[in-house]
């Protein structure tokens, strides 16, 4: 048996099961707990991907498959997870405080492989320390603050200033349904011109990423203690079934497998 293994054997039961966590704030997000298979999915924020007690296996846009401890895979980039039930954490960066490039220093040796990178490990500590305490959900938002200073995100910023004014009123317009026109209007751009440069940007559509907003919120309202259908209806989806929906397409597995019983 690996000694990774046999790490989080020892782990868990010292502590007993837990729960996954979510840590959702407006700079970024985490997930750590144990998953199985992601199907191809993408994100509209870069994300650091890393197993906590093991290695999982990865594949880049339906590349060949790698085995890895730690990745970077960039906003818009399709990829798929194979964990086999281990641990894993996910860390989300929002392109208002920093690029995907200011998230290549928690990867050690990093290579290149189809537009991510990816390494043998990452930088586990503290991410391990989250994912163990019961009490993580009080203290998530300092440890992340901490760590976004280890890897120095905030000097990498680099995102055009209109670009960062419309991102970083996100968290409390994603359910806006303001026609692009207009909000192209509020930074002196055509519609055409705003939309060809938030993707440039962001890596993603605008649209897309407004709709990755509308998904933190109702993850947060899970996390706060509503059930799927008020955390759905909150958030701005039509019903539960369109939530889960755009849950599954884009995390590549269904909201029950992590958020069914989330630590609070």
């Amino acid at each position: 048996m690996p000694p990774a293994k046999r790490l989080y054997e020892r782990a868990t039961a010292a502590l007993g099961p837990l729960d996954p966590l979510w840590h959702v704030d407006d700079d970024c997000a985490l997930f750590a707990g144990p998953l199985q298979f992601n199907a191809s999915h993408r994100h509209s924020v870069p994300v650091h991907v890393a197993g906590l007690y093991a290695p999982f296996a990865l594949r880049i846009s339906g590349g060949r498959w790698s085995r890895c401890g730690a990745a970077v895979v960039p906003a818009g980039k399709s990829y798929e997870l194979d964990v086999g039930g281990m641990p894993l954490a996910v860390f989300y960066l929002e392109p208002s405080l920093a690029g995907v490039d200011a998230l290549a220093p928690l990867v050690r040796d990093a290579r290149e492989v189809d537009g991510a990178l990816i390494g043998a490990s990452g930088e586990l500590s503290l991410l391990r320390e989250l994912y163990e305490s019961r009490s993580s959900p009080k203290w998530a938002g300092v440890a992340l603050d901490d760590l976004l200073r280890f890897s120095q995100l905030r000097a990498a910023r680099t995102l055009d200033p209109r670009v960062c004014r419309i991102v970083e009123q996100m968290p409390i317009r994603y359910d806006e349904r303001t026609p692009v026109a207009d909000i192209a209007r509020t930074v002196g751009l055509s519609p055409s011109r705003f939309q060809h440069l938030f993707a440039e940007e962001v890596r993603v559509p605008f649209r897309r990423y407004r709709g990755w907003h509308r998904l933190r919120a109702a993850i947060r309202e899970i996390v706060h203690g509503s059930n799927f259908t008020a955390a759905a209806h909150a958030a701005g989806f039509a019903d539960q079934a369109h939530f889960s929906h755009d849950f599954r397409r884009t995390f590549g597995a269904p909201a029950s497998h992590s958020l069914s019983r989330v630590r609070r």
